[in-house]
């Protein structure tokens, strides 16, 4: 079993899906297989040459490739939830489908979970088309001092302006003035998107996705309440160097009126702080 599985679901996005697989072949940590859940209508794309070709090549080089057709759309925690069923690996990278890694990207986030055993690390996934804009000099940055710790937040005290530090592309800002020598900086966050490694019991632990059945399908926020969850109980964090690129596509999600985070007040009180990761 490998240490790693890499959980990617997708719909509609031929080219994206094929950079973001191609990234995956570059990495240098290469102990991880990967779980594709497809939502995509009409043609199945994933039967076409090159994507024969690219699942071969991640063959070769050990990692088992499986597909899955998961029909009809109930929303992106069902299919979470559906991904996350599949895993059997200890470690879940959940890896969106319009995401470029660097090829140290997951050899970084692997490392820092084993050392710190917290419920989850990312990094945070830039958007290159920002280079040339103002670096805003206020951004809320905190690295974490000593070993990540539970932050057992409530409702009314989530540090919420800490989304700003993912947005554009500061990941790529951050790296440069926190991170430029290479080593890893560990930092606190509300929530990352796109490019989460998950302790797969851990995230079992808070119910995981399990509670999908209960958001309409046009739901977002399903990655923010499990990474509260997971922070108010094991701790979580994100990294410098944020080797991700996002490709800029439109969300799959554009309607975003129902929130699930907003489950946090019913969901938190059940899951005592555990005191240390």
């Amino acid at each position: 079993m490998a240490r790693v599985d890499v959980l990617i679901p997708t719909c509609g996005r031929k080219t994206a899906l094929a950079i973001t697989l191609t990234g995956l072949l570059g990495q240098t940590f290469q102990d991880f297989d990967v779980t594709i859940a497809d939502q995509t209508t009409g043609e199945r794309y994933l039967d076409d040459g090159e994507f024969r070709t690219l699942f071969r090549a991640l063959s070769l080089k050990g990692h088992r490739v499986r597909t899955f057709a998961n029909l009809p759309r109930r929303g992106m925690a069902q299919q979470r939830h559906f991904l996350l069923q599949q895993a059997q690996a200890p470690l879940v990278h959940f890896l969106d489908d319009d995401v470029l890694l660097g090829p140290q990207m997951l050899e970084r986030l692997v490392h820092v979970m084993e050392e710190e055993r917290c419920g989850f690390v990312g990094a945070g996934v830039s958007g290159l088309r920002h280079l040339d804009d103002p670096w805003p000099d206020d951004m809320p940055f905190e690295p974490w001092q000593g070993p990540v710790q539970p932050e057992p937040h409530t409702w009314e005290t989530i540090p919420w302006q800490r989304y700003r530090l993912h947005i554009r592309d500061n990941p790529l800002h951050l790296t440069r003035r926190y991170a430029a020598d290479g080593r890893i900086v560990r930092y606190k966050v509300v929530w990352v998107g796109a490019n989460v490694l998950y302790d797969r019991q851990k995230l079992l632990s808070v119910g995981g996705f399990g509670w999908w059945e209960r958001l309409p399908p046009n739901h977002s926020g399903e990655e923010v309440l499990v990474q509260l969850l997971l922070a108010r109980r094991y701790g979580g964090c994100a990294i410098l160097p944020a080797e991700a690129y996002h490709l800029e596509l439109p969300s799959q999600v554009p309607d975003r009126d129902v929130k699930a985070d907003h489950m946090f007040e019913e969901l938190a009180p059940l899951l005592a702080p555990l005191g240390g990761p």
